[in-house]
């Protein structure tokens, strides 16, 4: 699969980026490059199955997270975030959102 300066110009136009024409061959040359790339990486036996994310594998079970206990912090969370609500740590606000309020939920 190629990559051509329509592609280029659609997929700029759709993230909402001002690509200047001139910069348009250098793009598709590095795109093209990036896919050659990738089918030579693709061709190369690794020794593991590459599979989708979303697929289910009986090979690799996975746990429900209330099975185990929590693995010990190294230091107390008290220290790094004294204050939680409702399971989130409060955080302090960013010097650019100081008139909105003294802690984000």
């Amino acid at each position: 699969m190629a990559v051509s300066d329509q592609d280029v110009l659609h997929i700029a136009a759709l993230a909402r980026l001002g690509v200047d024409p001139a910069r348009v061959p250098a793009l598709v040359s590095e795109l093209n490059g990036i896919l050659e790339h990738m089918d030579v990486l693709s061709s190369v036996d690794s020794g593991r199955e590459m599979w989708d994310v979303g697929e289910t594998r009986s090979e690799t079970p996975m746990r429900s997270d209330g099975d185990a206990s929590p693995i010990p912090l190294a230091i107390p969370r008290e220290k790094f975030a004294p204050e939680m609500r409702d399971g989130f740590f409060l955080v302090p606000r960013l010097a650019t959102h100081e008139g909105e309020g003294e802690r984000s939920p």
